[in-house]
């Protein structure tokens, strides 16, 4: 009887790794199985073996019911779920009229409580909004198939859209399951001192990494993600882990980590979904485990939450889990949350505001927000199918950088890793290009304030930023002028500054003096020999003692 059930078991395997069924129903019944059938081979027992077998049976029992009971879960909702992102949208939402003060903080005199009010009265810390400048990292199972996008499972199995349907047909044999991909996402040439000093090059102040999409698979060994997380499967190492020691010993930036709060298939979430939300097994036994395992293992700066739109903050528990954050974490003093949260929280609470994917609203805002933007306009995760005309050049990347900077926002700029653990070269190119530029115009971004104006009024593609002097508009704070395209004729018309009898007007990357004069209204400015300039793209002028 026993071979026969270990029969059942290995044919299901792969389905309840599919499912990532009732995990803590099946861990248990595994090792129920397991510890008596060993205990029975190594005894001599009469009557009592007939019992022992008995307890047997129902652990295999338990487990091929709990993986039928998935399955059926599975079918149910299937056509209640989306094919992308509801964050993937070009409609700007309105931003919740909230700023907060930008300190460092170096003690805590109150404790925050667990709602909205007492959470967004706390202070961003500081090194976020001096930093502008991080690199996101989309990185996970999706890499192996690498077609259409991170949302693969769900666009195949989900939405069944034809062209990922038709993409496994062709490509891979009748009856192969996204977690087949699992044992594929094998990370062999992944060299996390490498990716450091790639990111680093970069000019970023902060990386974020996935340690978990939507899929589930966690990319450390998560007590609560049985059976489908790095070290079980696939890579079999704490991809979490390797990189954050990278990271911190190799480089100065600050590691952070986003998290999925939902999972396509999960059972338990959609067992909660199928109750209204009135019951809360997912998050109490998967979600909040992770999240509170990952910063006390990980001790991470940014937790980049998302995954949340389904339901509300109060399904997930959102506030108490932050007020966590904010009063008793390891973190508690540098700890930065975005505001997927839940339903209702985006835009409105959060120490930075996303509102969107790709959200540059290109005016000043009243809260710190960041622009989260990938370099493959198509997908955050790498894709094999994509051409070159999908890639943002890096002009385009430093016009999205001045535009979101000079609006008081940060940009995290995101890469997608092959499965074998290397980040492609046309993102790596990019990437350098951007710290190659940083290294000569960075005092304009890093640290930097908005001014008084964000963008010329009749001279296009100028946006300004303050320099770091300090945080009122004094007028020995430096102004600097971001000019993306190189005039025509030599010369650009600044129409917004007005200048003062002791203005200095310098060009960064240009070790000459700069020619220029007063008009009405502004100043006028003579551009050197483009061969003399240290860079490329998006010249920065230097416009010191100005009136305003």
């Amino acid at each position: 009887m026993f071979q026969q059930l270990c029969v059942a078991l290995e044919q299901n395997k792969q389905k309840a790794r599919f499912l990532n069924c009732d995990i803590s129903c099946y861990l248990f019944c595994s090792k129920v199985l397991t510890f008596w059938w060993g205990f029975i081979r190594s005894q001599e027992l009469g009557v009592q073996k007939m019992w022992c077998l008995e307890y047997c049976f129902l652990a295999a029992l338990c487990i091929i019911t709990s993986i039928q009971h998935g399955s059926s879960q599975q079918k149910i909702y299937h056509e209640d779920l989306i094919e992308k992102s509801p964050y993937a949208t070009v409609k700007s939402p309105t931003m919740s009229p909230k700023n907060k003060p930008l300190v460092a903080i170096q003690g805590q005199e109150n404790r925050y409580t667990p709602d909205w009010d007492s959470l967004d009265s706390r202070p961003l810390p500081s090194w976020y909004d001096d930093a502008k400048f991080g690199i996101f990292i989309h990185w996970g199972v999706f890499s192996v198939p690498s077609f259409g996008s991170e949302w693969f499972w769900i666009n195949w199995k989900g939405s069944k859209n034809p062209k990922y349907v038709d993409f496994m047909k062709r490509n891979y044999p009748p009856g192969f399951t996204y977690p087949d991909f699992g044992p594929m996402f094998t990370a062999e040439f992944f060299e996390p001192q490498q990716w450091a000093e790639i990111l680093k090059s970069s000019g970023a102040k902060y990386v974020v990494l996935t340690s978990k999409h939507h899929e589930g698979y966690t990319l450390w060994p998560s007590k609560y993600s049985f059976n489908w997380n790095a070290m079980d499967v696939g890579p079999k190492r704490d991809l979490v882990g390797d990189l954050a020691n990278a990271i911190r010993k190799h480089t100065d930036l600050k590691f952070g980590l986003y998290h999925s709060l939902y999972e396509w298939f999960h059972p338990l979430y959609l067992q909660d979904k199928e109750n209204d939300w009135g019951t809360q097994d997912f998050v109490k036994s998967k979600t909040m485990p992770e999240l509170y395992e990952i910063v006390n293992k990980y001790k991470p700066s940014v937790i980049w939450s998302d995954g949340d739109w389904e339901t509300n903050d109060k399904y997930w528990n959102s506030t108490d889990f932050i007020a966590w954050l904010y009063n008793d974490s390891p973190v508690k003093q540098e700890i930065v949350v975005n505001d997927r949260w839940g339903r209702g929280a985006t835009c409105k609470h959060g120490d930075f505001y996303t509102c969107t994917d790709h959200f540059n609203p290109g005016t000043l805002q009243l809260h710190k927000w960041e622009n989260c933007l990938t370099i493959d306009r198509q997908s955050w995760g790498f894709r094999r199918n994509a051409v070159l005309s999908d890639y943002n050049s890096t002009p385009d990347l430093l016009k999205e950088m001045a535009t979101t900077v000079s609006c008081g926002g940060n940009m995290l700029l995101n890469v997608g890793p092959t499965h074998y653990g290397q980040i492609p070269p046309i993102y790596e190119e990019r990437l350098r290009q951007i710290g190659q530029w940083l290294n000569i115009n960075g005092e304009a971004i890093y640290g930097s304030r908005p001014w008084i104006y964000q963008n010329d009024t009749r001279t296009p593609d100028i946006w300004y930023t303050k320099g770091k002097g300090s945080k009122e508009l004094l007028l020995s704070d430096p102004v600097y002028a971001i000019v993306l395209q190189w005039p025509e004729t030599g010369v650009i018309e600044l129409t917004v500054p007005t200048a003062s009898a002791s203005t200095q007007v310098s060009f960064l990357g240009y070790p000459g003096e700069i020619k220029w004069g007063v008009t009405s209204p502004g100043i006028q400015v003579r551009f050197p020999s483009k061969s003399k300039v240290s860079n490329d793209w998006a010249w920065v002028l230097r416009l010191d003692n100005l009136v305003y």
